[in-house]
């Protein structure tokens, strides 16, 4: 028969011996060192302000004079839609203003990526300064 009494200690956990003597003390607990930070691939970007950040893009050679132009056009162009939205009832709010402006910065990060990478870093670390400055109206209306 298959199920008969040896069938129960057999599915039973082993029987652990009672002895007299203590439980040995747990190990003390090991604090783990600290693993060092990896080293930065790059030092960290400073920021940049908007005045700064257009000389340098002025001066940059990684993006032609053509590509140049057509980027001021549309800075020009998201400037003008922040004063729309902070002068008057545009229908618009300055959230709504936070994709065009990440999109334009990508475009601009795509085109310094390799050809001026330190410009590319100090762009991208001035991302939310940049938008700070922007989404704030007294900020904004110092700039003109």
């Amino acid at each position: 028969r298959r199920g008969g009494p040896h069938r129960r200690d057999w599915l039973a956990p082993p029987a652990v011996p009672r002895t007299s003597a203590k439980a040995p003390a747990p190990a003390p607990a090991r604090t783990p060192t600290p693993t060092p930070a990896p080293a930065a691939r790059h030092e960290a970007a400073p920021t940049l302000d908007l005045k700064s950040l257009e000389q340098q893009l002025k001066d940059t050679k990684a993006i032609g004079f053509m590509t140049k132009l057509s980027l001021k056009n549309q800075v020009d162009d998201l400037l003008a839609q922040f004063r729309n939205v902070y002068d008057g009832p545009s229908g618009a709010s300055v959230a709504q203003l936070r994709g065009p402006f990440d999109m334009l910065l990508m475009k601009v990060l795509s085109l310094l990526q390799d050809k001026d990478p330190a410009l590319a870093r100090s762009i991208h670390a001035s991302r939310e300064s940049l938008w700070a400055i922007l989404a704030d109206r007294d900020k904004f209306q110092k700039l003109a």
